[in-house]
């Protein structure tokens, strides 16, 4: 493992504790050449399309509903990240970019969408498993029709505890999001049940691909760290494709291709299969993250598609 100190001002020195850390692959392979076979690549040749379809702007509400059993770490972790979307200015200092930072590289999908805001308007938990621990289209139209009811318009995110099975993930996707009687909603499972080998990495290896290392989450639990990538990737595609008429691209088996999934496995500069890119490491656990939140909280952050330069951008 090499350490990396340069080339990004943002990034303060050793002396305050925090180290920059390149991944380096088994084999060194450069990026275009290891995605060169990949069918689904998006590149400036191949990129993200935009079908010219209605995005998400300006203020968004979200309905958090949080579906069976969850610990403390996990519900606060996923409320923090939530909260440290619009928080441009207002984190503790640290050289880190800013999770706000992150979220407006999605204003760039659109040149009327100006600052996207986001608010959680209400939230509901169900630890008594209502409607059972498989999650089907159906029981997903249950909730999101309680989550809105009286918030229409707003966005409902579903969170689903370890011990419940979301039809439709860990079939390529780790999120998923739909449009229900006219009402967005991003749904994400437990990723230490659902696919763990794909959707809980980096902190949890990888199925397949190059074996590259394996990190320590931020918060101290893999799973609650995987779903905040999650939940990242399902709001960013919601936002750009809410109502599958804007950005995206279909790649091999119907799959579609949107503005974080365009660019997987890649969390810094100089990423590759297996390889995260540039990330920070926490002195105090160990944890690696690229973005700073609300109260210093620290997240790991996917990749997204950058509509301005036809390639993939990360925030460091």
């Amino acid at each position: 493992m090499a350490v990396c100190c340069g080339g990004h001002s943002h990034i303060v020195s050793a002396f305050f504790g925090v180290v920059a850390i390149s991944l380096l692959l088994l084999l060194p392979v450069p990026q275009a050449q290891a995605h060169a076979a990949d069918p689904n690549a998006i590149t400036k040749a191949n990129p993200l399309v935009n079908h010219g379809g209605q995005m998400l702007k300006g203020n968004i509400d979200l309905a958090l509903v949080f579906y069976g059993q969850f610990g403390r770490i996990q519900k606060n972790t996923l409320r923090s990240f939530l909260g440290s979307l619009n928080t441009n200015g207002r984190v503790g200092v640290g050289g880190a970019p800013q999770v706000s930072s992150w979220w407006s590289m999605l204003s760039s999908y659109s040149p009327t969408a100006g600052n996207i805001n986001v608010k959680v308007v209400k939230q509901y938990v169900d630890p008594q498993y209502s409607l059972g621990k498989i999650m089907t289209k159906d029981f997903i139209k249950i909730h999101v029709q309680k989550a809105v009811g009286e918030f229409p318009g707003a966005v409902t995110v579903i969170v689903a505890a370890r011990d419940v099975t979301v039809d439709g993930l860990c079939m390529g996707k780790c999120a998923e999001h739909g449009v229900i009687d006219g009402a967005p909603y991003v749904i994400i499972g437990n990723p230490m049940t659902e696919c763990p080998g794909a959707c809980a990495w980096p902190f949890h290896k990888s199925d397949y691909g190059p074996a590259g290392a394996v990190l320590k989450p931020p918060s101290g639990d893999v799973a609650t760290d995987a779903m905040v990538i999650s939940l990242a990737s399902g709001l960013a595609s919601v936002v750009t494709n809410p109502f599958s008429t804007g950005f995206f691209q279909l790649g091999q088996k119907a799959s579609v291709i949107e503005a974080s999934t365009a660019c997987p496995g890649m969390f810094g500069s100089g990423a590759s299969p297996g390889n995260t890119g540039k990330v920070l490491v926490d002195p105090l656990n160990g944890g690696a993250y690229n973005v700073v939140g609300l109260r210093g909280k620290k997240f790991l952050l996917p990749a997204l598609w950058n509509p301005k330069t036809a390639s993939c951008w990360t925030v460091m």
